[in-house]
């Protein structure tokens, strides 16, 4: 990691807790204390939160959720399927897509965030233990690069497939800046 990456943690320092299910949208009384203020992603004039919208998780993925946390904590791995308790196993194949619950981990940039998150956040587990559940819309939203003041459309569900399909914002000012500097005035 590059020290001009913003780790998870960065990322995420200034949004409020959250559990399964809640959520926050348009609230005025958002702290800027994060290291990204004035940033692409956190602009120092915008103060609303918007879309800080977690799912609603089963108490089995809250369960495994904790499970994956716990051993990425203990033992700075990634708990494979079929290492989970029995009772919480339900494909038959055991032994295929091992990886299938994945944590965002806190001291380290996330993996690629794909429009299959809004079917589940089984690969998009949030890494404080305390919250218990998968990224809410904004945490996707933060990962992939869209400013704070940016809003999605429609449902939780149509906004994580946005996110998940879109090129990321940043990234595609990034190209845009490299191919302009080779066009000719």
């Amino acid at each position: 990691m590059s020290k001009n990456e913003i780790t998870i943690k960065e990322l995420f320092n200034d949004l409020p807790k959250l559990f399964a299910g809640e959520s926050i949208d348009g609230e005025k009384k958002y702290r800027k204390r994060a290291k990204i203020a004035n940033s692409f992603i956190r602009h120092k004039d915008w103060n609303i939160l918007t879309q800080h919208i977690t799912r609603n998780n089963t108490l089995r993925d809250l369960l495994i959720y904790k499970l994956v946390v716990e051993t990425w904590n203990t033992e700075n791995r990634l708990l494979k399927y079929n290492e989970l308790p029995i009772d919480l196993q339900n494909h038959k194949n055991k032994n295929g897509f091992l990886d299938r619950f994945k944590l965002v981990k806190f001291n380290d940039i996330s993996h690629t965030v794909v429009a299959h998150i809004s079917k589940d956040g089984h690969y998009y587990i949030h890494p404080d233990i305390e919250q218990n559940r998968s990224i809410s819309v904004r945490e996707a939203a933060r990962i992939q690069s869209f400013p704070d003041n940016f809003y999605f459309e429609d449902s939780r569900t149509s906004a994580f497939k946005q996110i998940g399909n879109a090129v990321p914002p940043l990234m595609a000012y990034k190209i845009a800046l490299t191919i302009a500097n080779y066009i000719p005035d």
